[in-house]
């Protein structure tokens, strides 16, 4: 399963609902593009190492951009970015679920909707 950004955020925010869903988990992915988000938002270098160290003791993969994720991203924004308001970082995100044959957990259903080959797992918090 992948984790969007979203899931981390909440877990930061002390939701024990969140941290259940993580540790219920056998595999845990997310898109190198989360990484950087999670990264970009750090204050400090202590928050970049907080982010690391728990990324790393719960085991995450984060999985590396490629040329198929690029191309499938582009195709998603072409289609949805007009209609449905999709970014492209989250066609980055769902993309890379879609090329990994992998299930996206996102508490932001609304952004990926409309992205029919993408298996998502919505978290209500």
């Amino acid at each position: 399963m992948i984790f969007d950004t979203d899931i981390f955020i909440w877990v930061q925010r002390g939701h024990s609902k969140a941290a259940r869903l993580i540790n219920r988990s056998k595999e845990r992915y997310l898109s190198v593009y989360s990484y950087l988000e999670l990264l970009q938002s750090a204050q400090n270098k202590q928050q970049h190492y907080y982010i690391n160290d728990f990324l790393s003791s719960f085991g995450f993969v984060a999985l590396p951009l490629s040329e198929n994720i690029g191309h499938r991203a582009l195709i998603y924004i072409e289609e949805y970015a007009l209609s449905h308001g999709l970014r492209a970082g989250d066609a980055i995100v769902a993309a890379t679920a879609v090329e990994n044959n992998m299930t996206l957990v996102s508490s932001n259903a609304k952004h990926f909707k409309p992205i029919k080959e993408l298996r998502l797992r919505v978290f209500t918090p």
